[in-house]
């Protein structure tokens, strides 16, 4: 997940795009929901997916020989699931290379550090030795006086708190994004931060990050939590503390990946489209099992189980594995590019991005009064399986903010991700953090929120608006 841009869509205040006048779902309706859900519940599969996506590609970085390999996996995988039509459209990109990373402290207690470049880093350019200085937040960092980072290695230590719905996430995550720009203002040589997450692991958190034009690029690393503990007590003997780096990592050339899609045809409605997914791509330190292999296998297995029906819902489903989510949403903005004249025909959708917990809550967008009781049926649908109707809260899924943002309705499907942060962009993102009877739990509200909206005949909100400028 992770999720860039987290929390910066809290709610959307989408524009209705005219009401229809249409009746609540039937029983009948409610009834094949309650058939999907059981099912889901009783074995959905979804866990094989993962184990498939682990073992037979493991860490897929965007722009590497793995995502071409993931992208040819997913179009196998999907068509073995009894779609209507499954298809890739083209997403082209910078690619990032990571070489080598080393870090010891030099003075004045010797000793090595465990880092990680970040995604989109330069490197250093050979061993560099600097004394490092400590900021406890970015906003510490952004207050330094101009010129005072002169030949220093700037460190930003703020630590990440732990929450169910991941908010600790998005102040930690701006030192990451931003950190190294603002360093390099001040004249800093290069950028370390602790880790952006909730662990205490040897283990540290990758992550992207985006240079500022016109300011010089320096090299930015993440530190893991018991390391930057420790450079922190070392900093706080009041002596300075000389550090070495070594990085090489940096971009080379550009990518050709895709978003793969999986459909199933409405029967009434085909153009109309209720979408759902994940993201194909990882980091490539672990095998992206939470992030995003299992948000990939939810959502295919609950198009899947739609698709096995005898009938087909009145909508058509579709399912998104998209490209390079870690490094930018660039898959998802590609498709919202692709697409931005069919932003009405997008009635709602969801994606799975926040790991493998079960789902506690369910929410959508802001939408017209036509649309409250269909979307009461639906939270009543997904009650038996724990899930609260929570109306205000959450936001479009990170892949799904640049149609959010064009003017598509969506709904948020809460995962608890109390642990989720203790292995995001880690080596230990693998396949035993995942448990197979919570994905069947993600797969049964999945399958039961995307049939119903699939199903009805309401307008949930989606109207054409302009999105605000790429940062």
């Amino acid at each position: 997940m992770k999720n860039l841009l987290l929390g910066c869509i809290l709610i959307l205040p989408l524009a209705a795009g005219g009401t229809l006048s249409a009746s609540p779902l039937p029983q009948e309706a409610i009834a094949t929901a309650t058939q999907l859900r059981d099912q889901a519940l009783a074995g959905s599969g979804a866990w094989e997916v993962v184990e498939s996506l682990t073992t037979e590609v493991g860490p897929r970085l965007a722009g590497t020989p793995a995502d071409a390999r993931a992208v040819a996996w997913a179009v196998e995988k999907f068509r073995g699931m009894g779609f209507d039509r499954v298809y890739t459209e083209p997403v082209r990109f910078p690619v990032w290379r990571r070489g080598h990373e080393r870090a010891e402290v030099v003075a004045p207690w010797p000793q090595p550090l465990y880092v990680t470049a970040l995604g989109r880093s330069v490197g250093t350019g050979g061993r560099i030795e600097a004394e490092v200085l400590e900021f406890s937040t970015l906003q510490d960092l952004e207050a330094a006086p101009e010129g005072s980072l002169a030949g220093k290695i700037a460190y930003i230590s703020h630590r990440m708190e732990r929450m169910r719905n991941g908010r600790g996430y998005g102040p930690a995550a701006a030192a990451r994004g931003t950190g190294a720009s603002l360093a390099a203002r001040k004249g800093a040589v290069a950028f370390l931060l602790r880790s952006v997450g909730t662990d205490s692991d040897r283990l540290p958190h990758t992550g992207t990050m985006r240079y500022e034009d016109g300011v010089p690029r320096i090299a930015a690393a993440a530190l893991s939590n018991p390391d930057a503990d420790l450079l922190s007590n070392m900093l706080r003997r009041g002596q300075p503390v000389t550090l070495a780096l070594d990085i090489d990592a940096g971009m080379d050339g550009e990518y050709e990946s895709a978003n793969v899609i999986a459909e199933v045809r409405g029967r009434e409605r085909p153009d109309e489209i209720v979408i759902i997914g994940g993201h194909l791509d990882s980091w490539d330190l672990g095998t992206g099992a939470i992030d995003d292999a299992a948000g990939v296998a939810i959502t295919a297995r609950a198009g899947a189980l739609i698709a096995a029906l005898p009938q087909r819902p009145r909508r058509s489903v579709r399912v998104v594995a998209f490209a390079n989510e870690e490094q930018g949403l660039l898959g998802g903005f590609a498709y919202a590019k692709a697409h931005a004249d069919d932003i009405t025909r997008h009635v709602t959708g969801a994606e799975s991005d926040f790991g493998a917990g079960r789902i506690y809550a369910f929410s959508t967008s802001a939408v017209p009064e036509g649309a409250r009781e269909v979307v009461e049926q639906i939270a009543g649908a997904l009650a038996p399986l724990g899930i609260e109707h929570r109306p205000g809260e959450g936001s479009a899924g990170p892949d799904l903010i640049p149609m959010a943002q064009r003017g598509m309705a969506w709904a948020w499907l809460a995962q608890d991700g109390s642990d989720y942060f203790d292995y995001h962009h880690t080596a230990n993102d693998t396949l035993d953090k995942v448990e197979a009877a919570a994905l069947d739990q993600n797969v049964a509200a999945y399958a039961v929120f995307t049939w119903l909206a699939a199903e009805s005949e309401v307008d949930f909100g989606s109207a054409p608006k302009t999105p605000p400028e790429r940062p």
